[in-house]
């Protein structure tokens, strides 16, 4: 291990885990029934849970993940953060949040998956559902862990194999004897830590640039800059949208952002098990509509900066990046100095030699500002031009998106602040995995172990769900330690908040406002969307199939069933699954029997 860490560094860090230790033990010393290890007791301020919640959606994906996608795809990700707000918060708190609240407290759920079964009076739909948190969880978690290591290992120079180790001994402290209680104080605290952490690294970027207007203008004028394997997708500069169209490679940018990114985890948000739990939590919708202000702005912060600066980071390398070397190979606009180059290193004194890519085994080849010409030598002494200029972000982070926040914070901003966004990314990362394994738990303790062992109604066992804590956490450490792939981060996330889309938004919120929607219904609609969705990235989208490697083997090599058909095979598998799930609910509850009277009495009061 190299380790950078100082001893201010050790006092701070352990300064930050007293304080998140000890509002976990108040936490613990809170809990003493079911419903507080599982709601809180039902009891949380406003503050508290618009925080919580905001804390527990924000994570290390949002901040490094996404915010890397947004240093290499550009500004168009700021479209997720309209959604996040409109979907995420005002449709989530103001639609969803009193109708949720109330079932919740009619039906006596602890749970998503005991408040879906509990509507529909079905174990089945209750344990599907809880089996699905228990097996796809774990992808989440580890974008999560893998988000908040490779900052670490970044800032620290600490192995990626400790810093993994860390976070999730750290988190595991406080949520295996805490319960909800314990998760959402130690969120709220969290939360305050990344308002912070945020407002200054918003404040620096543009001042770094000039101010907003010049920091825009010159992004946009690095258009010309964007890598050609982008360009080759669509991609048309880190301020415009990607080229929209069917039918051509051209387009594929504008579909894996718009499909995957923004309509995948901004419509997502709205059935995650984690996130709708907070509901339950309150007394009364008063409380509710009392966090959508804190939530909103809260969002608005923590995903809006991380885009911003993430797209901003290009612009700051072009001006103030350490200077790279290298000689032209296609001159682009002489007016502005910009070239496509092939970098180069000195290999012996005076004499140059090209940088060959890992991945590729060819030469380097960079978008460049070119700062400055001499004549030098290549390795077998022959003159050259040498040319020394900056480049985008993506280059300084060796084309790996999720390294460049962590690059972008560790090369601009002064060393104290690293540690403050260590703190940040700490908090984030720690909100967000508390509530994960929180959740993971409680499906395996409430809705698997005691629906399996018919033993419902009883006080949880505890025991199993601190086990099924461990196990979780065991399984995303596992994943996060071997897939390291580009932008993985962002990648798992999106498939998640997918998956549940896919799969619980029809039933869900079909359950909250149609009487008429049946258990068979609800069981169908579920099984389509989860179907659709696996079969679609086991066979249909690129990236996930290739990695999984299924569909080589039906089709002898391709990476999709659709690879001869341009843009299908970045299509999200949402915008398939998502409306025949609905549709799936719809026609069977038609044609199946509604619930009893009495029960849709009990769900839908008329007061």
């Amino acid at each position: 291990m190299n380790a950078n860490l100082t001893w201010i560094d050790s006092i701070v860090i352990l300064g930050y885990l007293l304080a998140t230790g000890y509002l976990g033990w108040l936490g613990y010393r809170g809990t003493r029934t079911a419903a507080d290890f599982l709601v809180g007791g039902r009891s949380a301020h406003p503050v508290v849970m618009a925080v919580s919640y905001g804390a527990t959606f924000i994570s290390t994906a949002a901040i490094v993940g996404f915010g890397g996608v947004a240093g290499m795809f550009g500004m168009s990700l700021l479209w997720l953060t309209f959604v996040n707000i409109l979907v995420g918060i005002l449709l989530a708190f103001t639609l969803l949040g009193e109708p949720t609240r109330r079932l919740g407290h009619h039906l006596g759920a602890h749970t998503f998956p005991e408040l879906l079964g509990a509507r529909y009076q079905s174990k089945g739909v209750q344990v599907f559902a809880g089996a699905l948190i228990f097996l796809f969880m774990p992808l989440y978690s580890a974008a999560v862990m893998t988000g908040g290591t490779v900052f670490v290992v970044a800032q620290f120079g600490v192995d990626f194999e400790v810093a993994l180790l860390l976070f999730a001994l750290i988190t595991a402290a406080y949520v295996i004897p805490g319960g909800l209680k314990a998760v959402m104080y130690t969120d709220t605290f969290q939360g305050l830590v990344m308002i912070l952490a945020m407002v200054y690294l918003l404040w620096f970027t543009y001042s770094s640039l000039g101010g907003v207007t010049p920091a825009h203008q010159y992004l946009t004028d690095m258009a010309d800059l964007v890598p050609p394997t982008l360009k080759a997708m669509g991609h048309q500069g880190w301020t415009a949208m990607p080229v929209f169209g069917w039918g051509a490679p051209g387009y594929d940018l504008w579909w894996t952002v718009i499909t995957a990114i923004i309509l995948g985890v901004g419509i997502g948000v709205l059935a995650q098990p984690q996130l709708v739990v907070r509901f339950m939590t309150v007394r009364s919708r008063r409380e509710l509509d009392r966090a959508v202000p804190i939530g909103a702005v809260f969002i608005l912060l923590m995903v809006g900066t991380p885009y911003l600066v993430g797209s901003l980071s290009n612009a700051w390398f072009a001006q103030h990046g350490p200077l790279l070397k290298g000689q032209v190979v296609t001159q682009i606009d002489a007016a502005k100095g910009h070239a496509l180059v092939g970098l180069m290193k000195e290999s012996s004194p005076g004499r140059w030699e090209p940088v060959i890519n890992p991945k590729t085994s060819k030469p380097t080849v960079a978008p460049m500002v070119v700062a400055r010409r001499e004549a030098a030598q290549d390795a077998a002494g022959l003159p050259l031009e040498l040319v020394s200029g900056r480049s985008p972000a993506v280059v300084y982070a060796k084309g790996e998106p999720d390294r460049i926040i962590p690059t972008f914070i560790t090369t601009a901003l002064p060393r104290w602040f690293g540690l403050v966004f260590f703190l940040c990314l700490l908090a984030a990362a720690m909100s967000t995995l508390s509530s994960q394994f929180h959740t993971i738990g409680t499906a395996v303790g409430r809705d698997l172990y005691e629906r399996l062992t018919g033993k419902p109604g009883r006080e949880p066992s505890v025991l199993v769900m601190r086990i099924a804590i461990v196990i979780g956490l065991l399984m995303s450490v596992t994943i996060s330690y071997n897939v390291r792939e580009e932008y993985v981060i962002a990648r798992f996330t999106a498939i998640f908040f997918g998956l549940c889309a896919a799969t619980f938004l029809p039933a869900y919120v079909g359950g909250l406002f149609w009487r008429r929607a049946t258990r068979a219904g609800a069981l169908a609609s579920m099984t389509v969307g989860l179907s659709v969705s696996l079969s679609w990235l086991l066979l249909i989208k690129a990236k996930e199939a290739s990695a999984i490697g299924l569909v080589q083997w039906v089709t002898g090599g391709k990476t999709s069933l659709l690879a001869d058909y341009p843009n299908w095979p970045v299509v999200d598998p949402i915008i398939i699954a998502l409306p025949l799930a609905i549709l799936t609910l719809v026609l069977v509850s038609v044609l199946t029997r509604p619930a009893d009277t009495r029960h849709l009495n009990l769900c839908f009061p008329k007061t």
